[in-house]
């Protein structure tokens, strides 16, 4: 019962900060298999979604290369200019970042539920767009070493 009653004020939370993806997620879909004792397929539902969701992004990603809007000359112009060198340096930090997020998600598996209620306050809030427990809790590795350093350094 009491995942009942936190869905519906996450689907409130969702109304209130006019969110689509937190409403959708749990009213349309969560809420309603549970309201109907589908509850013993949450499990997979959880462990495909985790896997069809970056699948769906990346599909969405990669869209412009599948409808040729993506040139020969787009792809040189990533070596060769200061945005696109950039891109491939944020991109390989990021994945970098996501290996260090899966290696504290095993260390303290725990830390999932502050990523979770992070993501649902920058989602409402911040107006984000959640893409992954990784990157999140990469963050969190990266201002877990920030803070344990400044913190050696004021003892």
């Amino acid at each position: 019962m009491n995942g009942d009653i936190l869905l519906v004020a996450l689907i409130i939370i969702g109304l209130i900060g006019r969110s689509h993806i937190i409403t959708t997620a749990n009213l349309r879909i969560l809420l309603v298999i549970k309201l109907i004792s589908l509850d013993r397929y949450l499990p997979t539902i959880e462990r495909r979604g985790l896997e069809l969701g970056p699948l769906f992004l990346t599909m969405g990603v990669l869209v412009p290369f599948a409808s040729e809007r993506i040139t020969l000359k787009d792809i040189t112009s990533m070596f060769t200019t200061w945005p696109g060198i950039l891109a491939l340096i944020g991109g390989a930090i990021a994945t970098y970042m996501n290996g260090k997020g899966l290696d504290l998600l095993k260390i303290d598996p725990q830390l999932i539920v502050g990523l979770v209620i992070g993501s649902i306050f920058g989602i409402i809030f911040l107006k984000g767009i959640p893409v992954g427990p990784l990157m999140a809790a990469g963050i969190t590795a990266f201002l877990l070493k920030m803070f344990t350093f400044l913190y050696d350094k004021i003892r």
